[in-house]
């Protein structure tokens, strides 16, 4: 079968391997037949050659693991030891050893879910982020009536600047150095700020700090601590980007007497969030056509890559599709 392999950094290599058989699935999994995947930003540092800091990595290189580091999905189940899918099925999660990037996935049953065949491959592989953002929200006070922040306007910012509008937050503020005048206004955001997150904590006003702020770049220290920095007093914060450092130095004294409070997790209750995004984006079907801006075939991944690496005003999520 075919897989799509990390043979330097910046490279990828289409490359045929051994089948995975039904026989070799373990309890709870499923096999699907690739129909579309998601570029995510935590795809990005494997892609560039950074090694062992991202989820996923199970301590080797990546140019070891075939398919590696795709985990946004969409298949065809063809093999199931899960009670809930059925061969035929069609579903969306997560490739659970992070190598979707292949023409047969195993995955863990419990983090996937079927979606509503009207939607595209495509567009439906965007239910997987989506449903880890309604998952960060309901870690959040309700929503309506703050006025909310976020750090980064990207694929991921601009989910929550969309969820938190539709929550019912009175003012969404985002803040990114990339020209997001031409979408932001489409995803709820009302103060777009085009800065970077330092540069915006130093303007803030004290009666502009926002409620909650939530730092939706990852990879790097800083943008943590501007966040804290910038919310308001009684204020939460969530961190949802990838860290990769183990450790983040944060202002202690600031949390203290300001009275943060300082969230961050992954996403559990899985097949539950990817129902609960199939239903949010029923109740809004402008979002998707919106949000997936940008669709490569299989066979050019490596150019779906290289877009997700650039900087671009018009870009938001990257699919391919088979």
């Amino acid at each position: 079968m075919w897989s799509y392999r990390l043979v330097a950094p910046y490279t990828f290599e289409r490359q045929d391997i051994p089948e995975t058989t039904p026989e070799s699935l373990a309890d709870q999994q499923v096999l699907l037949r690739f129909r579309a995947a998601g570029v995510c930003g935590s795809d990005l540092p494997p892609f560039r050659g950074v090694r062992g800091k991202i989820a996923g990595d199970r301590g080797l290189s990546a140019a070891e693991m075939p398919g590696f580091p795709i985990h946004e999905v969409v298949g065809e189940v063809i093999a199931s030891r899960h009670r809930s899918h059925g061969v035929g099925d069609w579903v969306v999660g997560w490739a659970s050893g992070f190598d979707g990037l292949m023409q047969h996935v195993v995955a863990d049953g419990d983090g996937l879910a079927y979606y509503d065949h009207n939607l595209s491959p495509q567009h439906a592989v965007a239910l997987q982020p989506l449903a880890c953002v309604l998952y960060a929200v309901e870690q959040l006070p309700r929503l309506k009536g703050l006025h909310v922040a976020v750090i980064g306007q990207g694929s991921i910012g601009l989910l929550f600047s969309y969820a938190a509008k539709a929550f019912g937050a009175r003012r969404v503020t985002g803040v990114d150095p990339v020209d997001r005048d031409a979408v932001a206004k489409e995803f709820g955001v009302d103060t777009i700020v085009r800065a970077t997150s330092d540069r915006w904590v130093s303007h803030l006003e004290p009666g502009d700090r926002p409620d909650v702020v939530i730092e939706a770049v990852g990879h790097q220290v800083a943008t943590l601590g501007h966040a804290i920095e910038a919310a308001a007093p009684g204020g939460t914060v969530f961190y949802f980007g990838v860290p990769d450092d183990d450790s983040y130095p944060i202002s202690m004294r600031t949390m203290l007497r300001n009275n943060l409070t300082l969230k961050s997790g992954v996403t559990l209750d899985r097949r539950r969030m990817l129902a609960a995004a199939n239903e949010f984006v029923r109740h809004h079907p402008d979002l998707l056509p919106a949000y997936v801006t940008h669709t490569f075939d299989i066979d050019d991944a490596q150019a779906a890559f290289e877009l997700a690496c650039r900087p671009a005003p018009d870009r938001i999520k990257i699919a391919i599709v088979e």
